[in-house]
């Protein structure tokens, strides 16, 4: 059901993302994300300096002089953004939660993908499949994906990233850009990724919040697992809990990290608590650089 509420939210986000994407990301995605080759545009009058390969004879024969082919970029591309929806996304300990973040991220590349004609589909996922959109282009389809990603209520709580992959794998046969949303709290995803990164451009956007990655000293704490339900007691103050819990999560991001490189694949890290802007054009400017 859509709200009073929910139709302001998402029309702050537009208002916010859109101008970030005319203003910063537009070019970029474009330049970055490349068509899939060069289809045929017209022909003209031959220029000193013209590839003679060009030449088109037929036109060159009727007109007694030669002419050339031209070509542009085919440029559409299909843009599909996998976001998890798990219990661990509703997580925020600063302004907003990884979910909210993952609805603005969704934003800003559905727009970046609808300014420059491409199409972009939608799957949310948890331990199984929530949703699938299929991709489309233009402006109501693109509101229709920060609604889903802002409202949608999963039936899981749990993440299965391995599931999702596999998912997507067997419904999108085109070559496509893939963001993977998540905060990554899962593993047995390996193989999979690497399959779905040869075959596609695999982009992992990577939701963390600045309390996951410390222990804070605040006495005894009851902890509750958002996606398990598991309720665990924590003293706080123990030198050794507090070591164990800090070197098990920067083993675990180390690992992620490390998978990544690997499979030769590109990841984005975004904290809750710090602007999305800067890791994003980062990310631009360094994929720039390759080409």
């Amino acid at each position: 059901m859509i709200t009073k509420e929910l139709l302001k939210q998402v029309k702050q986000i537009e208002i916010r993302t859109r101008g970030l994407v005319n203003e910063v990301f537009s070019g970029e995605y474009h330049s970055v994300f490349k068509g899939r080759g060069m289809e045929f545009s017209e022909v003209r009058e031959y220029d000193f300096g013209d590839d003679i390969r060009n030449i088109d004879w037929n036109v060159t024969a009727r007109f007694g002089h030669p002419y050339v082919k031209i070509f542009e970029e085919e440029r559409e591309l299909t843009v599909m953004l996998l976001v998890d929806m798990s219990g661990s996304l509703g997580f925020g300990s600063v302004e907003k939660t990884k979910q909210q973040i993952a609805a603005e991220l969704s934003a800003i590349l559905a727009f970046s993908a609808l300014k420059n004609n491409d199409k972009v589909g939608l799957i949310l996922f948890t331990d199984r499949i929530e949703k699938f959109i299929p991709p489309k282009k233009g402006k109501t389809h693109s509101l229709r994906i920060i609604r889903e990603v802002l409202q949608f209520e999963p039936q899981g709580n749990q993440t299965n990233i391995k599931e999702a992959l596999e998912y997507f794998n067997h419904t999108i046969k085109k070559k496509a850009i893939v963001f993977l949303i998540s905060d990554f709290i899962d593993g047995g995803y390996e193989k999979i990724l690497k399959i779905v990164g040869r075959k596609h451009d695999l982009i992992g956007m990577v939701l963390q919040d600045q309390r996951e990655k410390t222990l804070f000293n605040a006495g005894l704490v009851k902890f509750r697992d958002a996606e398990t339900g598991e309720i665990r007691y924590l003293d706080t103050t123990d030198k050794l809990v507090q070591k164990t819990v800090i070197e098990h999560i920067k083993r675990w991001n180390q690992s992620r990290k490390q998978l990544f490189l690997s499979s030769r694949l590109d990841s984005i890290e975004i904290e809750t608590s710090q602007s999305y802007v800067k890791p994003l054009v980062d990310f631009f400017k360094q994929r720039e650089k390759r080409w």
